[in-house]
């Protein structure tokens, strides 16, 4: 048996176990309740923790999400699995092979002059390969591991069961939206002609832009799970923490744009703000913006939703009340309490706090990467836990996970900006109108799927 056929069995294993331990917990859950038994809850979370880390798979990414949003899952769950980690190991050299013959045929070798079978990069769904075209351009090969559909499968059914443990434990959160929501983005990630179209979509947004780049897409070399990319040449955002202020908020200002100005522009996120998707590209040695580079897990919302943010801003800047609830509304939620309003106050002032300070200032003062948003969410899970529970609207679930995410590359940065100013600057002559026929012009042109409004 080679290297492929015992990764996979392993991995078929795994689920086997995985499915087992979970299945364990969420009766120990069950059995306490029913016998009104105090539970453990840490070492539920735990023994949760344990069963899920070897998978090292898509669920790993899930379960970074939901640690982001309070009361989707338990605290003691949230700080467990927000240290799993969603990478994996490469597949060795004779596995490239095999998967390149598989997606461009036998003679796949005479599409390049030169192919490295060493991975450059690898995550829970695929890896990257360098590759140099005939013409002379240097390519990124994005290769899909094989099976990877049951593996999402498999992943999304322990999600299930997750949430089941939850809703066993007086949830705050209606969990029903949020599990369509991360079903529904983690199939599309599994397409590559879907992330094509998302990468030429961004490359359209940015194709003026000198502090953002985009990927070209290589169409004939591409399949549903094999991506050809030119490759951006750039350094880890990481390495730039010891950098001058100067050149750290450069890279901050590019972030921030990056995300906000397709947001509020066209409806569209890029909905994993992790550090790996970015590298940073320099002039005359000093940082010049970033190269942006996963587009597997792209958000796009309805224009109402857009300026449901835009009304929200608005109303917490001039403290108006009625147009916070109506923001809240428009998003989905219903059935709104005081407390409840209060509460999504609080977690709104999280992410928007900055946004409303016009002063220069980090992202979060007198906090780290590691503690952001912990205070607040404590809050959060109090009030949630007397006067829920309610239910989180789909779009909230990447629009919150994103907007967490970039604040902590903000702080690992240690960025000092204006962030009003920067987000007036991008809001700055909001048309609905304008957004809707930027929408439709530019979506038809990459092909991408007009976003609707969720039922």
């Amino acid at each position: 048996m080679d290297e492929e056929e015992n990764r996979f069995s392993a991995r078929a294993a795994r689920y086997v176990r995985v499915g087992t331990n979970v299945g364990a917990v969420a009766a120990r859950v069950a059995s306490a309740r029913l016998f009104g038994v105090e539970q453990d809850s840490a070492r539920n979370a735990a023994e949760l923790a344990a069963a899920l880390g070897g998978l090292k798979g898509p669920l790993m990414k899930v379960a970074q999400l939901l640690s982001t949003i309070p009361e989707a899952l338990p605290a003691e769950y949230a700080r467990e699995l927000a240290q799993l980690q969603s990478g994996a190991p490469a597949m060795g050299p004779a596995f490239a092979k095999r998967r390149m013959r598989a997606e461009l045929g036998p003679d796949w070798t005479s599409h390049f002059v030169s192919f490295d079978t060493a991975a450059a990069a690898s995550a829970s769904l695929g890896q990257v390969h360098r590759a140099i075209a005939h013409d002379g351009r240097q390519l990124a090969m994005k290769l899909q591991y094989p099976d990877m559909s049951s593996a999402v499968e498999a992943d999304l059914n322990q999600l299930k069961a997750i949430f089941l443990i939850h809703s066993r434990m007086n949830p705050a959160i209606e969990t029903g939206e949020i599990l369509k929501e991360i079903s529904a983005r983690l199939r599309e990630e599994l397409d590559y002609d879907l992330e094509a179209r998302h990468t030429q979509l961004y490359g359209d947004i940015f194709a003026d832009d000198r502090q953002i780049r985009v990927p070209d897409v290589v169409p004939e070399l591409s399949t549903k799970r094999l991506l050809a990319m030119t490759w951006l040449e750039g350094r880890k955002l990481l390495d730039y923490k010891p950098a001058p202020l100067e050149d750290r908020n450069a890279i901050a200002r590019a972030m921030f744009r990056a995300w906000w100005y397709p947001f509020g522009h066209y409806g569209v996120i890029h909905g994993d703000p992790h550090l790996g998707n970015y590298t940073v590209f320099e002039r005359e040695g000093r940082p010049a913006g970033i190269n942006l580079l996963d587009y597997g897990c792209i958000r796009s919302f309805h224009v109402s939703f857009v300026q449901g943010v835009i009304d929200l801003y608005k109303g917490l800047l001039t403290n108006d009340r009625d147009l916070v609830v109506h923001a809240y509304e428009t998003w989905g939620f219903n059935g709104l309490s005081n407390e409840l309003i209060e509460a999504l106050n609080i977690w709104a002032q999280l992410i928007y706090g900055p946004l409303l300070d016009d002063r220069e200032r980090t992202i979060a003062e007198g906090t780290t990467p590691g503690e952001y948003g912990r205070k607040e969410a404590f809050t959060v899970h109090k009030i949630l836990r007397e006067k829920g529970p309610v239910t989180v609207p789909r779009e909230f679930v990447f629009m919150d996970r994103a907007a967490i995410g970039l604040g902590g590359v903000f702080l690992h940065l240690d960025a000092r900006q204006n962030w009003y100013q920067l987000f007036n600057d991008t809001i700055d002559g909001f048309v609905l109108a304008d957004v809707a026929a930027r929408q439709r012009d530019t979506f038809t042109n990459a092909r991408v799927p007009l976003p609707e409004v969720s039922e």
